[in-house]
């Protein structure tokens, strides 16, 4: 494979003369050896000539440079150095250097070429472009291909480096020493006879002179085009600092998408986070692009921030809003999760709406980034959230809540990489771990590590949000002293959800329902479903709604493997599934206290196991007070209850676990995000064998 560089346009602020006199006392000091650049271990000329009138100048030189390379790479290729021919025309009628450079050791296995240029400005004649680009073709190389590959393009950015160094050196060097200004070149009077050779000098490449030369490798690909140029100083400015080899990527890609693309070029900060996000992988980084503007066409984003407005119920429901900057000017968005309804909102706007929202939100801070870029001068690529948990609770485990989280969360990483500068967590709940383990499998490795949590008052004083924020943009509700404009949520009036004939529109009933099961409830037949837990702290969850009746719900832990009772079709079990001998105390416990869930009625709720065995989850009819029994009904009971008429319970439930090996890596990397984690964590551990729910009942 190929592997190609292309620099930026890098402007000196100087005339072309005054930049050629400084690249002259610099090629002075180069040839034959330069101590300034040590890999340069000498030159010879092998052909120079001059035009008549001195316009144009051409010089091809023999040069070693040493190989820096592990020793027993360069004992396996039999070379302490390497040769390569290099090139220049300098025409000073035309105000153009341009320098070619190629390799000659190993040119049977590797090949090497660089295209360098100085030419005048486009837009003023006072100033002076430089350009470089080069490629690299290993075909063979003792099987060290990878290995040579990465070298040689340490080596070629490091000295790419050196190289502007020497030259910004020697050009205030000839400042200093009071040479701010030479005067330009104008012709000479030519004879007659030399008309014919001054003319063939207007075209380098033409040139022929002092015998045959060695014939160089083909000319480099070039990657950029007259319109398409990006100015070092830009970058610099409002990319921020990259490596050349990090700005070769941006130019490379930036052109081909010109080359390519038919819709809107995307803003070069867009082109940049594709390929952070890739770790300037050039083809992962345009692979992932490409899907991205596909379905940002198919979505029409472009036109998300004109076309969208958030019906009244999101304005007033969904707690979250821009509030200032952060301590280092990126944009600061507020959500108080905890605070917001996330149930209610999907089941009164949506889930469909509420991705939209979440869009035109990313879509605003890409906007108020280039703001604050320019506001603040300096780069701005990202902003920072702070997420309030402070009332989370099971009911935000609600599964088709989170499964529309994990939903958005795919989508923004997908399509608005590197977008997060730094994620604030504060007053995190106890079963914030909980959910922490079902999204974060979903969330790329480098948007966790900016990731900073805190449980408690811990974001409070030194170590909390004064190192990311000025005190004066801390919101009131965290202690701090400016007001916040942020909706505070609250639940959502069931009056205004979406009625079954408009969620079926939006097919969302349909989809809800995939993810539930349903069972019936008979007074003396109640509905189990047993769980096998292989490890210790392993969490059971649970989500479930009452359609019909009254339920006691209860969590037992069970000594003994349960029987199959009789079944629903489908082959679930809707009876009891332990013998009538199974006594509560001797062959099983109750490891959840039992909670009474009226009709209508949502739970949420999780368990973290204290030991393997089996678990049972029971629904059964709920008594008056004194009727529960202190052991589980048997199959007599069942029986009896299926074959006689009386009032039946109905309910949809969802239950799932989380693996202790998950659970615990959740724990791990929740408490490498922050110190202040640890004590929400050291709470967690301890509470092994009791609900994180406190169980969560609502509407």
């Amino acid at each position: 494979m190929v592997q190609k560089y292309q620099s930026p346009v890098r402007i000196y602020k100087y005339p072309f003369e005054l930049v050629m006199a400084v690249s002259a006392l610099a090629y002075e000091k180069r040839f034959p050896t330069c101590p300034q650049i040590p890999v340069f271990l000498g030159s010879e000329v092998l052909q120079e000539s001059r035009s008549p009138d001195g316009a144009v100048h051409v010089v091809e030189r023999s040069c070693r440079l040493r190989v820096e390379a592990p020793r027993l790479l360069r004992k396996i290729a039999g070379v302490e150095h390497v040769v390569f021919v290099q090139r220049n025309v300098l025409n000073w009628r035309e105000r153009t250097l341009l320098i070619e450079a190629h390799n000659e050791t190993f040119a049977n296995r590797v090949v090497v070429n660089e295209s360098c240029s100085y030419t005048v400005h486009p837009e003023n004649e006072e100033w002076t472009c430089f350009e470089q680009s080069a490629s690299l073709d290993i075909r063979s190389f003792f099987g060290f291909e990878s290995a040579l590959e990465k070298i040689a393009m340490k080596q070629y950015t490091a000295n790419v480096k050196r190289g502007k160094e020497v030259i910004e050196h020697y050009l205030n060097e000839l400042i200093s020493q009071g040479t701010s200004h030479i005067p330009r070149w104008t012709p000479a009077p030519v004879r007659e006879e030399d008309g014919r050779a001054q003319a063939a000098l207007r075209d380098p490449g033409s040139l022929e002179a002092d015998g045959p030369r060695g014939a160089p490798g083909p000319a480099p690909e070039m990657v950029v085009t007259d319109g398409d140029k990006l100015d070092a100083d830009y970058i610099e400015r409002c990319l921020g600092h990259l490596t050349p080899m990090q700005e070769s990527c941006l130019i490379q890609l930036r052109h081909w998408l010109q080359e390519t693309h038919k819709g809107k070029i995307p803003k070069d900060e867009h082109i940049l986070r594709f390929l952070r996000a890739r770790d300037f992988h050039l083809d992962k980084a345009r692979e992932m692009l490409c899907q991205s503007l596909s379905w940002r066409k198919q979505h029409q984003v472009d036109l998300l921030l004109q076309t969208w407005r958030p019906p009244a119920l999101l304005e007033e429901f969904y707690a979250g809003g821009w509030h200032y900057q952060d301590i280092d000017g990126r944009p600061l968005y507020i959500l108080r999760l905890g605070h917001m309804d996330t149930k209610g909102l999907m089941k009164a706007v949506g889930e469909e709406a509420l991705l939209k929202h979440v869009l035109s939100v990313n879509e605003e801070g890409q906007k108020r980034c280039e703001g604050n870029t320019k506001q603040f001068g300096r780069p701005i690529s990202s902003w920072t959230c702070l997420v309030d948990l402070e009332g989370l609770n099971m009911r935000h485990l609600w599964r088709p809540g989170v499964k529309a989280l994990l939903r958005m969360i795919e989508v923004v990483e997908d399509n608005y990489p590197e977008t997060l500068g730094r994620l604030l967590i504060v007053r995190a709940p106890r079963v914030f771990p909980v959910l922490w383990t079902l999204i974060s499998p979903f969330i790329n490795e480098n948007t966790r590590q900016k990731f900073l949590i805190y449980s408690g008052s811990n974001y409070q004083g030194p170590g909390g949000l004064v190192d990311y924020l000025d005190k004066e943009v801390i919101p009131d509700f965290l202690g701090g002293e400016c007001v916040c404009n942020v909706p505070e949520g609250g639940l959502v009036p069931k009056s205004l959800y979406l009625t079954e004939e408009e969620q079926e529109h939006t097919d969302q009933l349909r989809q809800w329902r995939e993810t539930y099961q349903s069972a019936s409830v008979l007074r003396g037949a109640p509905h189990e479903v047993a769980v096998e837990i292989l490890d210790a702290e392993s969490v059971i969850t649970w989500d479930f709604d009452i359609l019909r009746g009254d339920v006691l719900f209860s969590l037992y832990h069970s000594k003994q493997v349960p029987k199959p009772g009789p079944q629903e079709p489908g082959g679930r079990a809707s009876g009891p599934l332990t013998d009538k001998g199974w006594v509560l105390g001797v062959d099983g416990s109750r490891v959840e206290a039992p909670l009474i869930c009226r009709e209508g009625e949502s739970v949420q709720g999780s368990h973290v196991t204290r030991w393997p065995g089996i678990y049972l989850l029971q629904w059964q009819m709920h008594s008056p007070p004194g009727s529960v029994a202190c052991s589980l009904p048997g199959v007599e009971d069942v029986l009896t209850a299926l074959h006689s008429p009386g009032p039946k319970c109905k309910l949809l439930y969802y239950y799932e676990v989380l693996a202790s090996e998950d659970f615990r890596g959740s724990m791990s990397s929740l408490e490498s995000c922050t110190s202040g984690f640890s004590q929400l964590s050291a709470t967690t551990s301890s509470s092994s064998g009791q609900s994180h729910s406190s169980p969560l009942v609502s509407r």
